[in-house]
């Protein structure tokens, strides 16, 4: 039997406390660990991708010369979280979804977050996901996003902050079932040992959550995709059969009479709701982008009448750029008279003067990012940049400061993998699902995405980022 042996880590490691020691919630898998023969582990990792390949679960990279698919990393080393800290994250979580969704409400009605001077009207108002559309239409339970991500890290300290918020289309859930459902297959006798939180049930609470967004019991829902180029395909037909729902494109579906319609070999059966993983601008050729063949002729029109509901609602984008970020804190304070659970990460908004000052002179050691983007894409890692790229950037944030915003470069905190030289630390993020309907719950755990390669702090599936299973252990700090 060839050991494993635990590396020395710097800054906060989740398995690895200070002086080499396992931290007490990683006690037991700390020590299942260190008797596993590493060829053994070797041999568990592999018949992983095996079975990852034959369920089909991939994600296309865009821009790679190898192909548009590719298997997304799993590693077999679980992410350890204590209830404790568990029930910190999922307040936390809760409470700013609860915030962002009055916050979407009030500007598309009442607005009284932009007349209090909390946040300024051009923020709003010359936001690029801002529909005008969408004002004073009154949506069941005033709730936007059924299904949201919020994007967690740790620092180097150990503290928890949000680094951003999906309230599009946030998507890797069924990842983390998968990856629950691979950890299960290869290790049993671990969940015999360790009392782990389910998340199976995830596709049961998100119908029930589709389903409590009409106003009516026993609607008809499907979900909405643009096909099967798209880079999260396999988590929509996956989410689809989950669910017991029907899978569709925009071609399945029609406008007659005031109503969306299904075309089945039965003959047409009317929708009510429908779960889209297509962006706004795709939605209906006759409301938005003309040259759209993803969406559905008249649907907008159907959806401001109330005749069908869409999770997530247009013009939710609002909620979840980068520019808005900044003021959730206050969001919090203003709609639910809370102070934050959870802190964001200190942002720089470069359309402050005095912000794009400070940025500039320090870009070198900053992140920087698009305020629309996503995927890891259009940001600058600074100390990871070359000068050139750093340069460049430089013009891009002069030509338009209102286009980016900028952090400091935090030191994520570190997680084991097994890598084929054995066992070695690597940055990650966590990223748990929030479910809105009739109350607002979260599944324990969520998605566990890695960077692979030593010292990279970019998690995302699309520029080369893993994933692992996430355990949230019930009843202790121990098992």
């Amino acid at each position: 039997m060839r050991s494993l042996k635990l590396p020395a880590v710097s800054g906060f490691d989740e398995m690895i406390a200070p002086g080499g020691g396992a931290r007490p919630h990683y006690t037991s898998y700390h020590d299942w660990l260190l008797r596993q023969d590493r060829g053994l582990l070797q041999r568990k990792r592999k018949e992983a991708e095996l079975q990852f390949h034959r369920v089909g679960i991939t994600f296309n990279v865009y821009g790679e010369d190898s192909g548009t698919e590719r298997l997304i990393p799993f590693d077999t080393l679980p992410r350890v979280i204590p209830a404790s800290e568990w029930d910190l994250l999922e307040r936390g979580a809760i409470q700013r979804v609860n915030a962002l969704n009055l916050f979407l409400h009030d500007i598309y009605h009442d607005q009284n977050i932009i007349r209090d001077g909390r946040i300024p009207a051009e923020q709003i108002f010359g936001n690029s996901q801002y529909q005008p559309c969408m004002q004073d239409v009154d949506l069941h339970n005033q709730v936007y996003s059924h299904i949201s991500g919020v994007d967690l890290i740790r620092d180097g300290e150990g503290d928890w902050y949000v680094l951003e918020d999906n309230l599009r289309t946030p998507s890797g859930v069924s990842y983390m079932i998968e990856n629950r459902r691979m950890m299960m297959r290869l290790f049993p006798e671990l969940f015999a040992e360790q009392t782990v939180a389910p998340v199976e049930h995830y596709p049961t609470l998100l119908l029930e959550t589709l389903q409590q967004s009409a106003s009516y019991s026993h609607p008809t829902v499907v979900l909405l995709t643009p096909g099967q180029f798209n880079s999260a395909y396999f988590e929509h037909a996956f989410l689809a059969q989950q669910m017991g729902i029907e899978l569709v494109e925009g071609a399945d579906l029609f406008v007659k009479d005031g109503f969306v319609y299904m075309r089945t070999t039965a003959g047409p059966q009317r929708v009510d709701v429908i779960y889209r993983r297509i962006d706004d601008d795709f939605l209906d050729p006759l409301a938005f982008r003309s040259d759209s063949m993803l969406g559905v002729p008249g649907l907008l029109s159907v959806y401001r009448q109330g005749n069908v509901v869409l999770a997530n609602a247009v013009g939710t984008g609002v909620g979840d750029d980068k520019s808005i970020y900044p003021y959730v804190p206050d969001m919090i304070r203003f709609y639910l008279d809370e102070e934050p659970i959870l802190n964001n990460v200190p942002t720089w908004q470069c359309r402050k003067p005095d912000d794009l000052k400070e940025v500039l002179e320090r870009l070198p050691e900053l992140v920087v990012k698009e305020v629309h983007g996503a995927g890891g894409y259009g940001m600058l890692v600074g100390p990871a940049a070359s000068q050139a790229e750093v340069e460049l950037f430089r013009d891009r944030l002069l030509a338009d400061p209102e286009n980016y915003i900028a952090q400091p470069t935090l030191s994520l905190s570190t997680c084991p993998i097994f890598v084929e030289e054995g066992i070695a630390p690597r940055h990650i993020d966590l990223r748990p699902f929030v479910l809105s309907g009739n109350e607002t719950r979260v599944v324990p755990g969520g998605l566990t995405r890695v960077a692979m390669k030593s010292g990279s702090l970019v998690v995302n599936s699309s520029q080369g980022g893993g994933t692992k299973d996430t355990w949230v252990l019930e009843g202790g700090e121990e098992t």
